[in-house]
């Protein structure tokens, strides 16, 4: 991901009150800087979260499929697969800041997640505990290494619990689902067209090729403290999931990914999706994990 860029707080504040103008903000409260604590990191959840009793090792009761490939343009991959069949964890991290940053901070998101949550029973707790650790990590790191300054990834990534699909994401990487034929986005972009978009200040077409489409507003490792958001979506038997970096979804429309991920089984899937990418230009490192889920509940 090195073609994007990351704001400062106080940017972002100020970006924002530019781009969505004065009349906009007038009956809404100054930005104020909240102390990292008091900052609510939590998106709503859909399902009850409650930490689960250890369980006996048991057989995987889904199929997941992972693909990643470095695309038509860029010279290195910079996206690191989540892959811990053992924990149940899943998930995609895109790296930025330049060969070295970009590599160093998804690869260092993936290693560390796995790590933090090795052995552990699904919960949200011990997720964003996994996840502030690891964006603790790089950003002490970058700050050690000149060569890495001004790196970081996004993170989406599924722990699945037997009740429970657990999502931590930061950034603009995306979790998909098809439940019933349907597919919805799950998580929500943290980039800048995505705030103009929920705002109502850009259409989907409209972003799809504003100038500010690849800055991201969130990313683990740039700064101290970070925002998560932590969901908690039901299991339920037939749904397939999506996480993908922006290398899929910036080039291949949601209407044909679903279509892709309805009409074939995950491994063809997997394939016809990356060919998909690379025939809409494959500009980025394009990197997926499909989730066929089939227990869940009926």
């Amino acid at each position: 991901m090195s073609h994007k860029f990351h704001f400062s707080k106080e940017s972002k504040a100020r970006l924002k009150n530019f781009l969505l103008g004065e009349k906009h903000q007038e009956n809404q409260e100054p930005v104020k800087d909240v102390p990292e604590q008091e900052k609510p990191v939590e998106k709503a959840e859909t399902a009850p979260v409650q930490p689960e009793k250890a369980k006996p090792a048991r057989k995987s009761t889904v199929q997941v499929v992972t693909r990643t490939h470095i695309g038509k343009v860029r010279r290195t991959n910079q996206d690191a697969l989540i892959e811990s069949p053992e924990n149940r964890l899943w998930g995609v991290a895109d790296g930025m800041g330049g060969h070295n940053g970009g590599e160093t901070a998804s690869s260092g998101a993936r290693d560390g997640v796995i790590e933090l949550l090795n052995g552990k029973e699904p919960e949200q707790g011990s997720l964003r505990t996994a996840i502030g650790a690891v964006n603790r990590r790089l950003f002490l790191q970058q700050k050690e290494d000149e060569s890495l300054a001004g790196m970081g990834t996004t993170l989406t990534a599924l722990w699945l619990s037997d009740t429970c699909v657990y999502i931590g994401h930061v950034g603009d990487s995306r979790a998909y689902r098809i439940r019933e034929g349907v597919m919805e986005q799950i998580t929500d972009d943290h980039s800048v067209v995505a705030e103009l978009m929920r705002s109502g200040m850009l259409t989907r077409e409209q972003a799809a090729t504003h100038p500010m489409r690849n800055v991201i507003t969130r990313a683990v490792g740039t700064e101290d403290g970070i925002e998560i958001d932590l969901l908690c979506e039901e299991r339920r038997a037939g749904d397939v999931w999506l996480v993908c970096s922006d290398g899929l979804y910036g080039m291949v429309d949601d209407g044909k990914i679903a279509d892709i991920l309805k009409a074939n089984k995950p491994e063809k899937a997997a394939d016809k999706l990356i060919d998909a990418a690379l025939e809409g230009g494959g500009r980025d490192n394009i990197s997926l994990v499909i989730l066929l889920d089939k227990e869940g509940n009926a």
